[in-house]
């Protein structure tokens, strides 16, 4: 029997995969995800590839079989990693529910390779939001309470799944939880959602504010309010609304 690691089809993956490394872009990417001593992304690895490339990438194999994505997943190369969680989402999307259980389980319990922003946010709400019911979020509450930043991060992005359907309370949950917490990474990805709920409610959002906006971090409150007006924004920049 052939394993997954040396899968016919996964070795023609990641074979595809290199042909496509462009040396330039990786340098960049190198300093982009802040992979230097002590930054977030340490020790990663590019190949230079974009994210369109990695999408089509994950349309040509949609038909990986699930070991064989869970060994992509296991790459010391970013851009690999991606395009398995790609095919996760796809998989996930189009499955039936034992499939979707199997990938769900299987992207909890390795998410120590789901380990940059990018990584979190093309595939948190996808497979982790949509298994959620809005009204029993004890799962997005354990994330947010994790020592791992990326967990972290993957509960709070998770809950974009139910703001593009109108259900703000998950999000204004997690955002509340997560207020206090030191990392950037963590600040923006908050804001940027409660700037989502605002898009979409904006009396909503602003009721949340009015709560919590004087102890919110600066990068956090300024992700919020991007969209308010420039007097507004002043105001609780300068903490008067």
């Amino acid at each position: 029997m052939t394993s997954a690691i040396d899968s016919p089809t996964l070795a023609a993956i990641k074979a595809e995969i290199q042909t496509l490394a462009e040396p330039k872009r990786a340098t960049v990417s190198l300093t982009f995800f802040k992979t230097g001593p002590g930054q977030y992304g340490e020790g990663d690895k590019f190949l230079g590839l974009t994210v369109p490339q990695m999408r089509t990438l994950a349309k040509k194999y949609r038909k990986l079989d699930h070991d064989s994505a869970l060994a992509l997943l296991a790459s010391p190369w970013h851009e690999e990693r991606l395009v398995a969680l790609l095919l996760f989402v796809d998989g996930y999307k189009r499955g039936d529910e034992q499939t979707r259980r199997q990938i769900h389980h299987a992207y909890l319990s390795n998410t120590r390779w789901i380990n940059n922003w990018d990584l979190v946010d093309l595939s948190a709400e996808h497979v982790v939001g949509s298994h959620v019911e809005p009204k029993r979020i004890a799962l997005l509450e354990k994330l947010a309470r994790s020592k791992d930043l990326w967990e972290r991060r993957i509960a709070i992005v998770a809950t974009f799944y139910f703001i593009k359907r109108n259900e703000f309370r998950p999000t204004l949950r997690i955002a509340t939880m997560l207020m206090a917490d030191s990392h950037d990474l963590i600040h923006k990805a908050v804001g940027w959602m409660l700037r989502e709920v605002g898009k979409r409610d904006r009396k909503a959002l602003d009721a949340f504010l009015k709560k919590h906006y004087s102890k919110m971090p600066r990068t956090m409150l300024r992700y919020a309010i991007e969209r308010h007006p420039e007097s507004l924004r002043k105001k609780y920049l300068a903490g008067t609304v």
